[in-house]
Parts: C-alpha cells; structure tokens; sequence
C-alpha cells in the first residue's frame, strides 16, 4: 500500500495537517469511534484541561488503534470535535506534538460544537486508519 500526502501544511516543521491523503489499494480499514480523556474508571480527566485531555484523547486513541492492529501511523484521517474552538486553538501545538511523536500525519477536521456526551468533555477525537 502506498500513501501520498497531497498539500502538506507545515507549521514550525511539524505537520499541522495535510489538505488530503491518497491511499492506494489499502487491505484494510479500522474505523475508530470519538474518543475522550477518560481515566481508566471511566470519569472524564483533566476537567478544565485541554492540553491534558488532548494528551489524554491521543493515548486513548492510539490504545484502540493498537487494539485494532495497527499504529498511529496508519491513521489518515482524524476529526477534532471541541466545545471551545479557541481554547483548542490555543493549545493545537499540544496535539502537532503527540502526532508527531507518533509518526502520525492524517487528515483532519476541527470543529466547534455545542456540546459533547459529558458537561466536562472538552474534546472528542475520532479516526480512520488504513494498512
């Protein structure tokens, strides 16, 4: 399988996203529900915290994907959901980091919405993830 990344956006040499990604003859798919910053009792972590419930999202994320079989490099599309876009904003070169450091360079979407499942959620991540 073969991945181009077409139309790179590099913001101090880190991805900051890729306009698109072209995928060629892909064996399989993992489709990756939202995820959040839960503890493992299942509360929401890092109330009031977006660096650390990004930080908290990207593991959790990259948990599953593992569960999945496959890596964080394997994901080419991911979609931030936020209730506090500049909030987010203010802390994106949080997740430039952890995707980085996981070799991870998707696709993405970054969107600012009313609410989420949970009052304390301050974002949710989902994904798709190719080999």
């Amino acid at each position: 399988m073969a991945i181009t990344e077409v139309g790179p956006r590099v913001v101090g040499g880190k991805l900051m996203y890729n306009r698109a990604v072209r995928i060629d003859e892909p064996r399989s798919w993992l489709l990756v529900s939202g995820h959040e910053a839960r503890d493992d009792d299942g509360t929401i972590a890092h109330k009031g915290d977006m660096a650390g419930q990004i930080r908290l999202t990207v593991r959790r994320l990259g948990q599953t994907v593992t569960e999945g079989g496959m890596t964080m490099a394997d994901v080419v599309q991911i979609r931030l959901f936020t209730t506090n876009l500049a909030e987010c904003k203010a802390h994106y070169g949080v997740l430039m980091d952890e995707l980085a450091a996981l070799h991870c360079r998707p696709t993405s979407l970054l969107a600012e919405v009313k609410a989420l499942s949970e009052p304390d959620m301050l974002i949710e991540i989902e994904a798709i993830a190719v080999r």
